[in-house]
């Protein structure tokens, strides 16, 4: 009988995470034929199913979550001795994994990630757009990045340096015919678009101004679960937006959006990259995480000087 290799060991974990082949196959790099087929070769090998599997989904059998039970801790041991041996290395290589929300994902790619894939070659970054919130453990990522209130207590935070804004939006259309709202109580008078979160509770409207804070939970006609069709719906008139201020500010400028309420939208801490502190860190984790500070410091040095100006 052969012995399962490290890459078959990650192949279970990975289809047990991700409870699909498909998506397992994703995070391995490699094809979902090529995946099926090493773990059917281990199940014969091992004389037991791991999984249960039908054309919709994907669970473990017994004996598949007694292996994971008792593999991934030890899995876990092992990578961090590898991740020990490669902090060694003085030219950082391999991959780094990092999941994101996905407006945080936008604000990183061309001054964090890109930056960091010209100066290390070698390096491979694999960034994983998620909504909800994750343990970057469990799930097999190097690093996260969420705003500051989301980091897990348990994570060292590292700060980006950008405060985050909510911008309140219409279209010109949209308030040409129905008025701006003054105040943020008036928007229960307006059609408002609605953003269900990840969890699956609707987001509620957040205004603070001169210590007052108030919360209002809008209403509308249709409800969402992503940004970019939210913002087509507010583009066609359909209603009021919220968003960060980030995805909406070119529109803003141009003419296409109107912003209001802004008074009532101050900025509130940033977004943070997050890592465990109990990992040893390779080398290219500590060369990102090392260029995230300095980027972050050079975002805070030219919004002191244009306050200085």
């Amino acid at each position: 009988m052969e012995r399962a290799g490290l890459n078959d060991l990650n192949a279970v974990i990975a289809i047990a995470r991700r409870r699909t082949f498909r998506a397992a196959a994703i995070d391995l790099g490699m094809s979902t034929t090529a995946l099926s087929h090493a773990i059917g070769k281990l199940e014969a090998n091992l004389g037991v199913r791991l999984f249960n599997r039908t054309t919709r989904s994907v669970s473990l059998t017994d004996a598949g979550r007694l292996f994971v039970e008792r593999v991934g801790p030890a899995l876990q041991d092992i990578h961090g001795a590898l991740d020990m041996v490669r902090s060694q290395r003085e030219t950082p290589s391999g991959t780094i994994r990092i999941n994101a929300a996905p407006f945080a994902a936008r604000e990183i790619i061309s001054p964090l990630v890109i930056e960091f894939l010209r100066r290390y070659p070698d390096m491979n970054v694999d960034l994983v757009t998620e909504g909800r919130l994750i343990d970057i453990v469990a799930d097999g990522f190097d690093l996260g990045v969420r705003v500051a209130g989301l980091v897990p207590s348990d994570m060292i935070a590292v700060p980006l340096g950008r405060p985050q804004r909510y911008a309140i939006v219409g279209s010109p259309d949209y308030f040409r015919h129905n008025g701006k709202p003054r105040v943020p109580p008036d928007l229960l008078g307006h059609k408002c678009i609605r953003v269900r979160l990840p969890d699956g509770a609707l987001f509620r409207w957040r205004f603070e101004k001169d210590g007052e804070t108030v919360q209002i939970d809008v209403r509308g006609p249709i409800m969402l679960d992503e940004v970019s069709l939210a913002r087509t719906a507010v583009m066609e008139n359909i209603g009021i937006g919220c968003f960060m201020e980030q995805g909406v500010l070119a529109d803003i400028e141009a003419g296409r959006l109107v912003r209001v309420l802004e008074d009532w939208t101050p900025p509130f801490p940033g977004l943070c990259l997050y890592y465990p502190g109990r990992r040893n860190l390779s080398a290219g984790v500590k060369a990102f995480l090392a260029l995230a500070r300095e980027v972050a410091g050079k975002s805070v040095a030219k919004r002191r000087n244009r306050r200085m100006q």
